[in-house]
Formats: structure tokens, C-alpha cells, sequence
């Protein structure tokens, strides 16, 4: 397996494009496209919040029920949420639209969108921002880059990963591009995703693949414990590598997987490290553990401590705080077997072990967790189970970026 250049053009048969269309945001692309010349398997995980954005109703059903999809179209700006019926006609409308246009059926037609909650869509402005993605689809690189662009909202940076893998033989090629930077969560996928792929692979196993590998992908982040209303990861499969169909467990499953998560992993810690108002990704890798359940558990519940966030942000080696979030986290073991490092670029340090502080320099520990990225270590001593959670430290920034984020 190699990265190679692109995003979700990088598979054989898939377009996309990112247009300005003023749904909400001006002078800055806010609309995106991404079609296959082919029909697709198509396989989703969505949020599990009860509340759920009409684009998540919509895709659901087609994921189902569908035969296949074909485009997918995301806007940023209004996140059609708590829209009522009226959010409902606005899926169909874009559906309808970009099915004429682009020459496939409307049920082959996935919709997204990303932004402020409970106000409505102007249709007409969808409607011609579609339009102009029909006639702008191309499938270069700048195209794909051009639709990681369009569906950020307070995202600083784009973020998109293309990979290649043999598979039987045959070059097969995954692509993604994913938004996220606030209301980030580890429930489900956390954020809008999606890959694409020419690998030939039924529905039943791309399905699989992809609802196992969120549980240590982007269910592993948090940002600020919020999980949103439209949560959605899409992928979609043309079968243009020419591999034979992937229907059962084996190497060719095994090798798909494995790109997969390379490229879902990838894309989730860059939501992490991209957290609004963040300075730092900060990870927690749990080893040591009892169980696989339980080193995913003490892993996200240190990410999550919004006081363990406010000390990376302060470059302090404030232990006490990880060690009082893996204490809370619902996981019995003996805090005096437990040992605590940070490391980052700049080295490793051993911070608490045998129930007490170890004899370290606050000075050291501090150019440690000044890197960009930072790491806390905890090893359990109970097993040989582990796991490791994304997200980032807490600034001020935070709360200025959502004190007025409607507006």
C-alpha cells in the first residue's frame, strides 16, 4: 500500500467539483459534487443522536434500500437540521436536480449537509449551485481539492487522503475527504466523510468494512463531547479496478481493510489535530489493558476531560488530571500499577508510576507537550489489550468561534 496524490478523484471513474453557490457563506465555495461514471455499492454510518439532520434521513434510506448510488451532494453553510418537511423536500429537490442533470436517478442521488441548525435551505440557490457543479465535475486532482474545500464550515485546512493497494492482483485505488473541526464526538463517525473507491467489493462486505472500522477510527475523537446532528460517512464502489468481487473474509478482504483504515485513521486524526480553536492534536494511547473495550474506554475518557484538554493547552504536565479521567472512566484496575508518560517529537518523559510523581523535569515535560503534536502513554499493567483515541487541547479560541457561530 502507498499514499499517493488526491482525494476522492483518485479512483478510477469518479468527478468531483466545489462551487460557490451563497447558501449562506459569500465569496468562498460552499457546494460540492462527487459523481461516478459507474454505478456504486454504496455502504454509511450515520449519527446516533436521536436528533437527525433530513440529508441523514435521506441517505439512510438509500444506503438500505437503493440498488446503487451515483453522486453525492454537499453544501456547508446550513446543516438543513430540525427543518422539518420542508428539509425533507429540499433532499428530494436536490436529488431531482442533479439527477436531470447529471442523467441517473434520483434514488441514486446521496445528499450532505454541514452548518448552522433549524435554519431552512434557500432551494433555488441549491438548485443553481448544482448546476454549476453538473458543468464544472472534472476528475483532476484541483477537482477533488476543490470539494474538500467546499464542504468546510470552521475548518482552518482541507483534508483529504488518496491510497493505493494490489488486491488480486489488480491496483486498487481509495480516496477521501472529510469535514470536521467542531461538535466532534466518538459516537459513530462524527463529522461528514467520504470515500471512494474503484475496488470491486459486494454490499454486504463493504458494509462490514466500513462499520467495524469506525469503532477504532472516528469513533476514537473527540473535539468537545458534542455529537452532531448529521453525522455521515459515505463510501462508495465502482468495481473499475477489475479485481474480482471481494464477497467473503480473506486476503483480498483483508487487504481492502487495511486501506481502509489507513485512509479513515489518517482523515480522523486530522478532524482531531484541526479542532476549533485547537493548537495541538493530543492523543492517548492505552496499553496494557485487560480488554480491547476497556483500552478504547480509558483512551477516549482522558481526550474528553476538558481539564486535561486545558492543561495541554497550557504545556503543563498536570498528570493528576489524566490519571482522575481514567479513574472515572468506568474501568476497575489499581492506580498504583499504573504508568504515565508524555512524548511527543521532542522525547519522552516518565511522568507517574508506583502511585506517586516520578522525579521528572517540569522543564522537559514542558518543550514535550509544546510540540504540535502530543501524546500521554498510559500503560495499565493488566493485559496486553490497547487502543488509541484522537482530539486536541482546549484554547480560548474555543469558546470565541462558538459564541457566535450563527452569526
Amino acid at each position: 500500500m502507498k499514499q499517493i496524490e488526491g482525494g476522492v478523484t483518485a479512483a478510477k471513474g469518479f468527478q468531483a467539483a466545489g462551487v460557490e453557490a451563497a447558501v449562506k457563506y459569500q465569496n468562498r465555495r460552499d457546494m460540492a459534487l462527487i459523481f461516478s461514471a459507474k454505478p456504486c455499492v454504496t455502504a454509511g454510518t450515520f449519527t446516533t443522536n436521536v436528533v437527525k439532520a433530513a440529508p441523514v434521513l435521506w441517505d439512510k434510506q438509500i444506503v438500505e434500500h437503493a440498488p446503487y448510488a451515483q453522486a453525492v451532494v454537499i453544501n456547508s453553510g446550513i446543516a438543513n437540521a430540525c427543518t422539518g418537511k420542508q428539509g425533507l423536500e429540499c433532499c428530494k429537490a436536490e436529488a431531482d436536480c442533479a439527477a436531470k442533470l447529471l442523467g441517473i436517478p434520483s434514488c441514486a442521488v446521496l445528499v450532505a449537509s454541514t452548518g448552522v441548525i433549524g435554519m431552512q435551505i434557500p432551494v433555488e440557490k441549491i438548485t443553481a449551485g448544482i448546476e454549476k457543479l453538473a458543468a464544472a465535475k472534472r476528475d483532476t486532482p484541483e477537482a477533488g481539492m476543490d470539494a474538500a474545500r467546499a464542504i468546510m464550515t470552521t475548518d482552518t485546512v482541507p483534508k483529504q487522503i488518496a491510497v493505493e493497494v494490489v488486491i488480486g492482483g489488480k491496483t486498487v485505488t481509495l480516496g477521501g475527504m472529510c469535514k470536521g473541526s467542531g461538535m466532534i464526538h466518538p459516537n459513530m463517525c462524527t463529522m461528514l466523510g467520504f470515500i471512494t473507491t474503484d475496488a470491486n467489493i459486494s454490499k454486504e462486505m463493504l458494509q462490514k468494512a466500513l462499520r467495524e472500522d469506525v469503532v477504532d477510527s472516528f469513533n476514537m475523537i473527540s473535539v468537545d463531547g458534542d455529537t452532531s446532528t448529521n453525522d455521515t460517512l459515505l463510501i462508495l464502489a465502482n468495481g473499475l479496478a477489475g479485481n474480482e468481487e471481494i464477497r467473503a473474509q480473506g486476503a483480498d478482504y483483508e487487504a481492502f481493510c487495511g486501506a481502509l483504515h489507513f485512509v479513515t485513521t489518517f482523515l480522523a486524526k486530522k478532524m482531531a489535530g484541526d479542532g476549533e480553536g485547537a493548537t495541538c492534536l493530543f492523543e492517548a494511547k492505552v496499553v496494557g489493558a485487560a480488554s480491547k473495550e476497556d483500552a478504547r474506554t480509558l483512551a477516549k475518557s482522558v481526550i474528553c476531560s476538558s481539564l486535561t484538554k486545558a492543561a495541554i493547552f497550557g504545556h503543563d504536565a498536570n498528570w493528576g488530571r489524566i490519571l482522575c479521567a481514567l479513574g472515572y472512566a468506568g474501568v476497575d484496575f489499581d492506580p498504583e500499577k499504573v504508568d504515565l508518560y508524555f512524548q511527543s517529537k521532542s522525547g519522552k518523559i516518565h511522568i507517574y508510576g508506583d502511585g506517586a510523581a516520578c522525579d521528572y523535569s517540569e522543564e522537559e515535560a514542558t518543550g514535550i507537550l509544546s510540540d504540535p503534536e502530543v501524546t500521554a502513554l498510559v500503560d495499565m499493567h493488566m493485559g496486553t489489550q490497547e487502543a488509541t483515541a484522537w482530539g486536541c487541547d482546549l484554547s480560548y479560541d474555543y469558546v470565541k468561534i462558538n459564541a457566535d457561530y450563527r452569526s
